[in-house]
């Protein structure tokens, strides 16, 4: 299987080139802008990719609010202009997508209630709050409707090792500022799936495998919120440090977060015959690289 991998220096990119078998191309931007269609036409007609594997974003959540225009062209146009070359070589095309585009309440069953919320349903309208948000969700729309072999996956809470240099993750910032400072304020009202990029690039292999297609959530199992998962990252590292929870009004963010972002993952688990791994488990394995020297 041939592979046109973009973004193949990020975390989930990384995680994807030491699973992917057959060949794969992972050019640098500076090779593939998304911006430059015929820098792209001329690629794909050299490499001639089965599948294009769309791991690329403008992910500066907080940064894209006064830089909308930038957002756009990486996170909407860069995914619509994929789709026009994915259709034209009948190639498949998968992109990464994300929780934000659920900000809305969940529902009558919130966290604090008897029965947590399940988590947002591929079916479920989206409602993006943020202009990162709007602008995954446009690409969403351009790749659903541009390329008829498409893989739309909607992932959270993303962390893993990065080629890229100065990549880092919200487990090795906690790691980093704890040990600094002996003490951590996170927000304590947004409820998220912390998730591994080396189990999501894992299961969005075997759903290519398996020839899947269409919109797919794909998370670890469970949820918690941000300061839960900062606790059990010093839990599991054995790091002393206090952390504080904080309320989202008042870690004053530029860019709306979800409060609620879980992402439910049935339909993942109906076609791969098991449930995603717990996001404890899957961070203690992540933990135990970091030991060893991964990044």
């Amino acid at each position: 299987m041939k592979v046109l991998l973009l973004g193949g220096t990020g975390q989930l990119g990384t995680a994807l080139q030491s699973l992917l078998r057959g060949e794969c191309l992972a050019p640098s931007h500076a090779d593939c802008p998304l911006a430059d269609p015929d820098a792209l036409r001329r690629l794909c007609d050299q490499f001639g990719p089965e599948v294009i594997l769309n791991a690329a974003a403008y992910n500066r959540v907080d940064l894209a609010e006064s830089e909308p225009d930038a957002a756009w062209r990486v996170n909407a146009l860069g995914p619509r202009l994929l789709a026009t070359e994915a259709d034209r070589l009948g190639a498949t095309l998968v992109h990464i997508s994300t929780d934000h585009v659920f900000a809305g309440p969940p529902g009558p069953s919130v966290p604090g209630s008897s029965l947590a919320h399940p988590g947002w349903r591929e079916s479920d309208p989206p409602s993006p709050a943020s202009v990162y948000a709007v602008t995954k969700l446009a690409g969403e729309h351009f790749v659903r409707a541009a390329s008829p072999r498409h893989l739309v996956v909607r992932t959270c809470g993303l962390y893993g090792p990065a080629r890229s240099p100065g990549k880092g993750n919200f487990v090795t910032t906690m790691l980093r500022l704890g040990r600094e400072r002996g003490e951590v304020r996170v927000v304590d009202d947004q409820v998220c799936t912390p998730t591994s990029a080396a189990d999501l690039a894992a299961s969005l292999v075997a759903l290519l495998h398996h020839s899947q297609g269409g919109l797919f959530h794909m998370t670890n199992s469970g949820q918690t919120s941000w300061c839960e998962f900062a606790r059990e990252i010093f839990r599991q590292s054995g790091d002393a440090v206090r952390v504080v929870p904080i309320s989202t009004a008042q870690f004053a963010a530029p860019a709306r977060r979800p409060a609620h972002s879980v992402l439910a993952c049935d339909r993942l688990t109906a076609v791969l015959g098991q449930p995603p791994r717990d996001w404890r488990i899957a961070l203690g394995d992540y933990l135990s690289t970091l030991r060893t020297g991964g990044s």
